[in-house]
């Protein structure tokens, strides 16, 4: 596989053919994708799915609609 040359995954929990929480266990078992940070948004506020997904490795977890302060938060954290 060819060196990836991505920063940050950014996915939205609902996804036509997988869920965030599901793209989330693919990149942290790939030996290739599981430094990249994985952070999931979603409408919905479920406080189980949330802890789940963290718990599971997602850099973080943030409810739509996202504020320009998210990003920069979560930019300036993450992409040291």
């Amino acid at each position: 596989m060819q060196e990836t040359d991505v920063n940050m995954i950014i996915t939205d929990y609902w996804m036509p053919e997988m869920t965030g929480y599901e793209l989330l266990k693919k990149v942290k078992e790939s030996s290739e994708l599981k430094r990249i940070p994985v952070v999931i948004m979603s409408s919905e506020n479920v406080p189980n799915r949330i802890s789940r997904c963290l718990e599971e490795g997602a850099e973080d977890f943030l409810l739509k609609p996202i504020q320009p302060s998210d990003v920069s938060r979560l930019c300036s954290r993450v992409l040291r």
